[in-house]
């Protein structure tokens, strides 16, 4: 008999009104899988990025819960359940504050107590990663807003995680540097969550897409099948670029 496989992402009954009391989630459920690639899409306002908050604790549930690789994410188990998920945030300003590039990918890891050789193997791991080793000596500042993004992926990357969660990650960047990046995620084997209003890009990476709004998960299914769901787009404000086609051949995933 082959034993159940724990879920990389599970979520329970989760709801969660704000202090002002806006109620932001409505028993959400879902799972992921270890190694699925998920898009999270959803109208603004929809409860998206409130959702991802909820998977490392930021915010706690007020009711129902939620578990990363088994661990409840509590306040017992915050720490652990930090380590396993890491959240790579629309402004990557906002995860990069050290001198150099290096400095910042060290410094979640050397927060655990990695020192020395080891974290300097972490560091290079991570930057290798994404594609930016030859600059770990620069200054994030100096650097394009695609690197930017990379690096923020690879100080998340150096916890070395069991889920990552990118909120956004298409935001501001040219071409060139979105299909970068979608190299660097399409190399990556760790679970993962896209929340994003880029359509096109969930359909290139992510093979399965869950559809939030007003706080509930609406759908759930094969990405190319809930895009060429007219009515589902309409009804829940997705919109596809003029003329493309979720259905047309593209490059596999």
């Amino acid at each position: 008999m082959v034993a159940a496989v724990t879920p990389a992402v599970e979520v329970r009954g989760l709801a969660y009104a704000y202090p002002d009391g806006r109620q932001a989630l409505f028993g959400v459920d879902l799972c992921i899988e270890p190694g699925e690639r998920v898009a999270l899409l959803g109208p603004n306002g929809a409860g998206k990025t409130t959702l991802a908050l909820h998977l490392n604790g930021v915010l706690t549930a007020g009711a129902g819960e939620v578990r990363i690789s088994g661990v409840p994410v509590a306040k017992e188990h915050l720490k652990e359940v930090r380590r396993r998920v890491g959240i790579v945030f629309q402004d990557p300003d906002d995860q990069l504050f050290m001198p150099t590039v290096g400095q910042d990918v060290a410094f979640g890891p050397a927060n655990l107590g990695l020192r020395g050789d080891a974290l300097a193997t972490r560091v290079r791991q991570a930057l290798d990663a994404v594609g930016m080793a030859d600059v770990a000596d620069r200054a994030p500042h100096h650097l394009s807003f695609g690197q930017r993004r990379r690096v923020a992926v690879a100080t998340v990357l150096a916890m070395e995680p069991d889920v990552l969660v990118l909120d956004e990650p298409t935001s501001n960047l040219d071409p060139v540097a979105r299909r970068e990046l979608a190299d660097v995620l399409r190399s990556l084997s760790l679970t993962t969550l896209v929340i994003t209003h880029d359509l096109p890009y969930a359909l290139e990476l992510c093979p399965r897409s869950l559809v939030l709004d007003e706080g509930r998960i609406v759908a759930d299914g094969a990405t190319e099948d809930l895009l060429a769901d007219d009515e589902l787009m309409a009804a829940h404000r997705l919109e596809l670029p003029y003329g493309f086609d979720p259905l047309a051949p593209r490059r596999a995933s």
